[in-house]
């Protein structure tokens, strides 16, 4: 202390202002690795989803982080859940349902401020590659599956003044494809996303989107300014369909039965007509054709080989973190924006209420996060926007949805002030508490699932009078906002009219 005073009282004889205790201790903003996974269930090696899944990266980091066991999307459709997270608000609040509108078409989501925006307000260096917002990074969501020129056009509609990222790069998406379909058409109609399989034949990964989204991310990393933090997003395609993998990646699962997921014969018998309308829509094929086409054990081989790709892809940005000195300050979250059937409850695919549907993996790790935690409390993609501004030291928001997670970062076993709540189009939502599942569907029908003694959810305990109490604990957690469709909703959305007791499609 008495060095510092002479040091101090010598820089004030020279003419220079002595640091003030507070500068001198004031300490470095920690940077953001924000790594997103498109259609990720828990089929991650730690998460044990699936018992053969391999994922060494992902493993390696929740080691020194902290995972969330029980974390779930807001939606489990990539536009709407991409949207809640980065807005940190629910659909509900929302009105954005389905693959279409790009919340900034909306007046009134024009100019909100969004997750990696509010950093940028604070002095962070945003960029970002690959899929983060539905539309990469950022716009064209509300023209998803209307050709390349709406998409652009759509994108343009309504731009903020400032762009999402201030820096991006237009990698990601498959990369390259075969010649011709590898599946046989199925019934609904040869979908182009509908297809999985081995490719390329030569084993070269370096033209797969996914690659050039890590080897963007890893030359940003190295390249980071010094004197400046930043929040970093790469978002990675796989395992959605198609999802094509070279062979060696396959070559990490047996060719047999053996890799199946557990199912159960007949399994919706006890759920509502309403859990079918929900999903209606989907191009995914059922498990009946998968099965009658000799393509479940391709599509869930194609599946776990394309989750390891994309965790070898992950470990190079890891690699980076530390080749470059920078993982001990760099916050890195790992999030999936909603889960996928490969079989269970009878159909392949997104848009269900059920855990397959809605769980995701979820791991911090980095500066205020306490290593080798795991925690049951249950947890939302709501969460991160108001977690990331908690951990960074930044200004708090007052217009978000979400809770922060630091908490359970600390200490895994503080408990959540509540569950998790997903939506499905209006009316529809799942409440998971740690270990309850509870669906209410638009027209009242219900499910109720004991999580902890049927994690399949193969018993539907909703009509039982005994689980009256659990029930009606749930139903308090319904949304109280509860929004009709956003104005240009399109693709995958549901109405339901009571007068005529009829779901109807939208768009």
């Amino acid at each position: 202390m008495k060095s510092r005073l002479l040091v101090c009282a010598a820089l004030a004889g020279l003419g220079f202002a002595p640091p003030s205790a507070s500068a001198a201790a004031a300490p470095q903003k920690p940077n953001v690795l924000f790594i997103a996974i498109d259609d990720q269930n828990d089929w991650i090696g730690h998460l044990g989803g699936h018992p053969m899944a391999k994922t060494p990266n992902l493993d390696r980091l929740a080691a020194r982080g902290t995972t969330f066991l029980n974390a779930h999307c807001q939606a489990p459709l990539c536009n709407p859940s991409r949207t809640s997270l980065l807005l940190g608000l629910r659909p509900t609040t929302t009105g954005i349902y389905g693959l279409a509108p790009w919340f900034r078409t909306l007046p009134e989501w024009k100019d909100r401020v969004a997750l990696p925006q509010h950093f940028a307000d604070h002095g962070y260096r945003t960029a970002a590659t690959g899929k983060i917002y539905h539309g990469g990074t950022g716009g064209g969501g509300a023209a998803a599956g209307k050709g390349k020129a709406k998409a652009k056009a759509a994108a343009n509609d309504g731009a903020p003044a400032r762009p999402e990222f201030q820096v991006t790069a237009p990698f990601g998406g498959v990369g390259t494809r075969p010649p011709k379909k590898l599946i046989p058409p199925a019934p609904m109609g040869d979908h182009p996303l509908m297809d999985w399989g081995v490719w390329p034949l030569d084993n070269d990964d370096t033209e797969k989107g996914d690659y050039k989204v890590a080897s963007w991310t890893v030359e940003q990393i190295k390249s980071a300014p010094k004197d400046q933090p930043f929040f970093l997003a790469a978002g990675f395609f796989l395992p959605h369909v198609p999802c094509y993998a070279t062979q060696k990646w396959f070559d990490l699962y047996p060719d047999d039965d053996s890799v199946l997921p557990k199912i159960v014969a007949n399994d919706r018998a006890d759920t509502p007509r309403f859990s079918w309308y929900i999903h209606w829509d989907l191009p995914e094929p059922r498990l009946k054709w998968v099965k009658e086409n000799n393509q479940w054990r391709n599509l869930v081989r194609s599946y776990l080989a394309s989750t390891s790709f994309v965790d070898a892809q992950i470990g190079r940005l890891l690699t980076a973190l530390d080749e470059s000195g920078l993982a001990d300050n760099t916050i890195v979250v790992v999030w999936g924006d909603h889960g996928w059937h490969l079989g269970e409850k009878e159909i392949t695919g997104k848009n269900t209420l059920w855990d397959r549907g809605t769980k995701v993996p979820l791991i911090f790790a980095g500066p205020g996060v306490k290593g080798g935690q795991r925690t049951l409390q249950p947890a939302e993609l709501l969460d991160l926007y108001p977690t990331l501004v908690d951990l960074a030291g930044l200004p708090a928001r007052s217009d978000l949805e979400g809770i922060s997670l630091v908490p359970q970062l600390k200490n895994g076993g503080t408990k959540r002030v509540r569950p998790a709540i997903t939506s499905h189009n209006q009316g529809n939502h799942g409440i998971r508490s740690e270990r309850w599942r509870y669906i209410r569907y638009a027209d009242d029908t219900e499910e109720l699932y004991d999580m902890q003694n049927d994690p399949n959810e193969w018993t539907n305990l909703a009509g039982k009078p005994e689980h009256a109490a659990v029930i009606a604990e749930h139903k308090k957690w319904l949304p109280k906002i509860d929004r009709p469709l956003a104005p240009n909703s399109a693709s995958r959305v549901l109405t339901y009219d009571r007068k005529t007791d009829e779901a109807l499609w939208e768009g």
